[in-house]
């Protein structure tokens, strides 16, 4: 069927020129068509209307329907069908859920209400840098042997798409100040604005009083350091911050893609973690590369250090044996109770310092989770065992699972004495290794024995004494200036 345009132009042109292959092909149909209409004489006939071929299913509960629509155009249109249904003999409309559907959407577009407009945005090179924080737990990757259910601190120029992205323990002042930087510094620039959400504590302080939200100092200081201006979004608008949602499941995707080509999921430890997520980055990166040079030409450069990514606090040791950082407990060695530690806090560890010299270190805990070391408090541990079941720590004092193994196995034998007992293999643990403590105990355990000290401490022998350590001799050379004699004089005869 062709349109009564094409007949009239059909008719025109072959009035013009008499030539049928001409007149067809301007006028866009094919010869034997603009034959027939040239023997017809006219035109197109207009279509007849089709009428309804049945009855229409949704008469009994469209009325109904358009009544609840108007008093809420919001509801959803199979939750409103479900509805109008339940209680009713209307077996025509039983099977008219897409007809259903259909007209509820004619009529929003018909009587309902205007839908939000998003208006899309002019980027401009180098104006600004999203940050935001994202959960990795779904791409399964195991560190060390553990399940890795972490974060990845996530920048983007929202001009050229350059992305980069860490590892990190929580959303945090300390993550983000890793976190930044090492965007910034991989970028070799820093744009005019710092845009992140409304929500993280890590930029924003609430203000009991008014309910407002406000930038907080620490985070004023990092955008000060890096010559950022920090901005944010509306509240509740994270559509204001599309470009980082949006590259987050981007991010997720390429490095889920990435772990299955590289055929294992399992990394030695955090920080080959962090350079696999950083190798992604740079490869997808580099297929941004024009509209990145362009980025460059307008960024501003880096300041010549860093801003600490560390924090530095003095506390005093708890009669517990333990400091508390960050509303966590770590423990040091006894002997330090009472005394004042400098303590520096990283996204990635704690570090006790004792008068300069470095006490002991431990990797960031997550949530609440205590990190006690039962090498520091064994000694007084064992002297109270009656203090071991009520222990708040007691579970940490599980170094292993063959140790938890075992004390398990000692309270079915003789649970009087478990604790006791328990604390006894963990101070030989303490002396004599606790690999080598584990490894006896694996051969107890598996052969079905009870795991008392005295067999473990027979199982691992009599340990030789090590050899002492001799210094190396450095000699100083200028004492042996001493030694040279005088020069002697000769006398004549």
């Amino acid at each position: 069927m062709i349109t009564e345009q094409q007949y009239q132009r059909l008719m025109n042109e072959y009035a013009k020129s008499g030539v049928l292959d001409t007149a067809a092909m301007k006028a866009g149909m094919h010869r034997e068509t603009a034959t027939k209409y040239l023997h017809g004489g006219q035109g197109p006939r207009p279509e007849k209307k089709r009428g309804r071929r049945r009855a229409d299913p949704l008469t009994t509960i469209w009325p109904a329907a358009e009544r609840v629509l108007e008093d809420a155009p919001e509801v959803e249109a199979k939750a409103l069908f479900e509805h109008l249904l339940a209680g009713t003999d209307t077996a025509p409309a039983q099977k008219a859920l897409r007809t259903f559907q259909r007209r509820v959407l004619a009529w929003r577009r018909r009587h309902g209400p205007p839908k939000e407009v998003f208006f899309p945005q002019a980027r401009e090179p180098g104006a600004s840098l999203q940050l935001d924080w994202t959960h990795g737990a779904e791409l399964g990757v195991i560190i060390a042997g553990q399940k890795w259910e972490q974060l990845l601190c996530h920048a983007v120029l929202p001009y050229s798409n350059w992305e980069w992205a860490v590892p990190c323990r929580s959303e945090s002042m300390l993550s983000m100040r890793h976190g930044l930087q090492a965007a910034l510094w991989s970028l070799g620039g820093a744009p005019a604005k710092l845009q992140t959400d409304h929500s993280s504590t890590a930029t924003h302080v609430l203000h009991r009083t008014t309910g407002a939200r406000g930038f907080n100092v620490e985070y004023l200081a990092l955008c000060r350091h890096l010559g950022l201006e920090p901005c944010t979004i509306n509240p509740s608008c994270p559509h204001e911050n599309g470009d980082i949602e949006s590259a987050n499941g981007h991010l997720k995707r390429r490095l889920a893609t990435h772990l299955t080509l590289r055929g294992s999921r399992e990394f030695a430890d955090e920080a080959a973690f962090a350079r696999f997520v950083a190798d992604v980055c740079t490869g997808v990166n580099a297929l941004r590369s024009v509209k990145v040079a362009e980025e460059r030409i307008h960024l501003q450069p880096l300041p010549a250090t860093r801003y600490p990514e560390m924090d530095e606090v003095r506390v005093r040791v708890s009669s517990y044996s333990t400091v508390r950082i960050k509303q966590r407990a770590y423990s040091v060695p006894a002997r330090l109770i009472g005394a004042m530690v400098q303590v520096q806090v990283s996204e990635a560890e704690v570090v006790v310092r004792h008068e300069g010299a470095e006490v002991v270190r431990y990797p960031r805990t997550i949530g609440y989770q205590a990190r006690i070391d039962y090498r520091h408090i064994i000694t007084s541990r064992a002297r109270k065992p009656g203090a071991f079941a009520g222990y708040i720590y007691r579970e940490e004092l599980f170094p292993r699972p063959s140790f938890r193994q075992a004390y398990d196995q000692l309270v079915r034998a003789d649970e009087p004495k478990a604790d006791r007992h328990y604390l006894t293999l963990l101070a030989l643990a303490a002396e004599r290794g606790e690999d080598e403590v584990a490894a006896a105990l694996g051969v107890v355990l598996r052969a079905g024995g009870v795991p008392r000290p005295q067999e473990i401490e027979a199982a691992l022998g009599t340990r030789e004494p090590a050899a002492p350590v001799m210094a190396a001799f450095t000699p100083e050379l200028h004492s042996y200036d001493a030694l040279i004699a005088e020069p002697v004089v000769e006398v004549s005869a």
